[in-house]
């Protein structure tokens, strides 16, 4: 048990999550007072001690199917035999139903067509009957997914494959005109979202003892590291901008939002201790006066730090456009720390948008008024940073001053446009700082037509930001 606990925290940091030495040892302690046959207490214990945020209990709980799942000799992939239990379940339902259709027993779930299996579904789904639909799930991926020892196919392959001879799309609409058939008079609209929510429910939950079947012959057949490795996931704060999928978009929304929090009270507890003014000379001689006129404790002046203007200038053009997104997200979520923001976004024409962001409190809103109504399109709508650039600085340079911190958002492909990078050198020598934020990974930058290059040598830093994690990073640097 010890070197499977082990392990399974190996698994956990391989997957991302910050477990420490001190929460390790915790679970060690824990997992002593629960009873280890109680699956969900010892489930529960583990991520109690070791998950300090919620986004990561997704992680969590694909690595603990994998390495604490229900495996052994039985779930060797192609052998017939499974869980005495379940099995004889099976076998007594398989009986029955049989029996009131031929007056016999038949031999096993081969042997009964789809239509027998989808009656005998559609009854367990119906009653809610957990064991059944465990012992049916285990035997329809035992005829259905095709499994072989060895092959290297991934879940979803025979996930799709039961699911398909299974046809559970049509079963909800079986199931209600079932239901409705046995009611004696006419279901109320609310009887009836009730009743059709909760088969629902029951559905899902079939199709998870399905993939928790598969999983475990996978794991019975490959061993819980290579599984454990193959199903790995990136966390929401180390999904990539320019590649997230629709899912990870949504899961990169709900983490957003407890960013902004922490760093908005990072940043205010940064600002208010951070830095020691000049040595304040009079306080100093007058707290020496309890050390007999030695001045043995320096006062200093405490400065109240002024807060930065920000002027955010962005590329939304492509796939960077996601980057722009949730850069801008989090700047307006924390803009209580800057003394005032503007933003301006372009593709090779440019607009200023920071009125979009005044006039409702909502920020997705005003994100999608930038990407309908900003007129960013002056010729072709292919990125030109040297046009956006030069009519920024005809119109907005004034704009630009000590107090300003510029922030520049884009993977600089240029389309072999001119550069018009002296822009970039008259901010940094107007401005407080100049930086870059680029959604590429290092190694393609200065490739083919990114100039990032000669952009970041009149910048304070050129700074690699894929994740929300790097952007948060690059934020806690601004303050």
């Amino acid at each position: 048990m010890l070197d499977l606990l082990n392990g399974f925290v190996v698994e956990l940091r391989n997957a991302g999550l910050p477990v420490s030495l001190t929460e390790n040892l915790d679970a060690m302690e824990a997992v002593q007072h629960i009873p280890l046959e109680d699956r969900d207490a010892f489930k529960y214990a583990l991520g109690a001690t070791l998950i300090k945020n919620h986004a990561h209990w997704r992680s969590f709980e694909t690595v603990f199917e994998v390495y604490f799942s229900l495996r052994g000799p039985e779930y060797n992939i192609g052998d017939g035999d499974g869980d005495t239990d379940i099995d004889e379940l099976w076998r007594e339902m398989q009986d029955l139903a049989s029996q009131e259709q031929n007056g016999k027993g038949q031999g096993g779930m081969d042997s009964m067509t789809p239509e027998e299996i989808a009656q005998m579904l559609m009854q367990a789904l119906m009653n809610g009957d957990q064991g059944m639909m465990r012992a049916m799930a285990k035997q329809a991926v035992q005829r259905f997914a095709g499994m072989e020892p060895g092959r290297p196919v991934g879940g979803t392959y025979y996930l799709y494959r039961t699911l398909r001879n299974l046809d559970l799309d049509n079963m909800l609409d079986k199931m209600m005109e079932a239901t409705k058939d046995q009611m004696d008079s006419d279901m109320t609209p609310l009887e009836e979202r009730l009743e059709k929510e909760e088969y629902s429910d029951r559905i899902e939950k079939f199709k998870g003892e399905i993939e928790s079947e598969i999983r475990r012959r996978l794991v019975a057949d490959r061993g819980a590291e290579a599984m454990a490795k193959t199903l790995r996931k990136p966390l929401p704060e180390d999904v990539e901008f320019m590649h997230a999928s629709r899912d990870e978009m949504v899961a990169l929304k709900k983490s957003l939002y407890p960013l902004t929090r922490k760093l908005a009270a990072r940043l205010a507890r940064k600002r208010k201790h951070g830095r020691k003014g000049p040595l304040d000379f009079r306080n100093t001689v007058r707290h020496s006066l309890s050390y007999g006129g030695v001045p043995a404790e320096p006062k200093f002046k405490y400065p109240r730090p002024a807060k930065p203007e920000l002027i955010v200038i962005a590329d939304i053009s492509g796939s960077v456009a996601a980057f722009a997104r949730f850069t801008l997200m989090l700047v307006y979520a924390i803009q209580g720390q800057f003394s005032k923001v503007r933003s301006f976004v372009f593709i090779d024409g440019i607009d200023e948008v920071t009125d979009y962001f005044k006039s409702t409190e909502d920020i997705s809103e005003a994100i999608h008024r930038v990407n309908t109504e900003a007129d960013v399109v002056w010729v072709d709508g292919h990125s030109d940073y040297g046009h956006a650039f030069e009519v920024f600085w005809q119109r907005h340079q004034k704009d630009v001053g000590p107090k300003a911190t510029v922030l520049l958002l884009g993977d600089a492909r240029n389309n072999y446009h001119a550069s018009q990078s002296w822009v970039v050198k008259e901010m940094q020598q107007k401005a407080r700082h100049v930086y870059w934020l680029n959604p590429e990974p290092k190694s393609y930058w200065n490739t083919g037509d990114s100039i990032v290059g000669e952009y970041g040598t009149y910048t304070d830093g050129v700074y690699e930001c894929r994740n929300l994690r790097q952007l948060e990073a690059f934020v806690d640097l601004l303050a």
